[in-house]
């Protein structure tokens, strides 16, 4: 099939705008769901529960959800499962649904774009885009625990839809240095047995005992827990 050049248009041209269109008519299997443009509401692809991910976009009975928390479950008799957490974008309610792992749902795409954080105020959490210096006022709903995370230039992943804030993705992992804890008793090492301790950002978790007040500490920001103790 030949497609004829409108008037005025280069091939280069052209062919760009082609390219686009086919990126966005496509589906976009194994590829990370990002843009760098608006999608049309309407735009969904069908894919299978099992590949539904935190901060994902479903819809559902027209109505679209994002994604909280997702679990695939694979008992050793049964049907694998998926567990999704979601939370209705509309008026914020929160639903909880199970599908087949190979059960196919509808995500929509989204905007998705690197952000720096700003400040916080009454308003919410602010963000700049770095290359077009658009800002974007997340609420702390949407944030949620992470927010102790939060620090001027630290730098998140910011899902929009129709330009309105759906979902955050922090660091996987940050720094914090414990302000409060057990002390350390001499040779003792690292072991099964957890002690609790206090962040200098509020936060708390449990520390190996070993780990004494002003140590600092990488943290699973998904989970929340220690992971190791931060090199000097």
């Amino acid at each position: 099939m030949s497609v004829g050049l409108p008037p005025g248009r280069s091939g280069h041209v052209f062919s760009l705008a082609i390219s686009k269109v086919l990126r966005y008519t496509q589906p976009r299997s194994g590829l990370r769901e990002t843009s760098l443009g608006r999608i049309d509401r309407d735009f969904v692809v069908k894919v299978i529960a099992s590949s539904l991910r935190k901060g994902n976009i479903v819809d559902m009975d027209g109505k679209l959800y994002v994604v909280l928390k997702a679990e695939n479950f694979h008992p050793g008799k049964g049907t694998p499962t998926t567990s999704v957490d979601m939370r209705r974008i509309s008026d914020g309610v929160k639903v909880a649904e199970r599908w087949r792992t190979t059960e196919m749902v509808e995500k929509a795409t989204v905007d998705e774009r690197e952000y720096d954080f700003l400040y916080e105020d009454s308003e919410g959490f602010h963000f700049m885009e770095p290359m077009s210096y658009e800002q974007v006022v997340v609420s702390e709903e949407i944030v949620g625990e992470g927010k102790v995370f939060l620090g001027e230039g630290v730098k998140c992943f910011i899902q929009t839809f129709e330009g309105v804030p759906i979902a955050i993705s922090l660091p996987a992992k940050a720094v914090v240095e414990i302000a409060e804890t057990e002390p350390v008793v001499k040779g003792q090492t690292a072991s099964s047995s957890y002690k609790p301790a206090i962040c200098t950002n509020g936060l708390r978790v449990m520390v190996p005992p070993h780990i004494g007040a002003g140590t600092k500490i990488i943290i699973n920001t998904e989970d929340m827990s220690y992971q190791e103790r931060a090199k000097d």
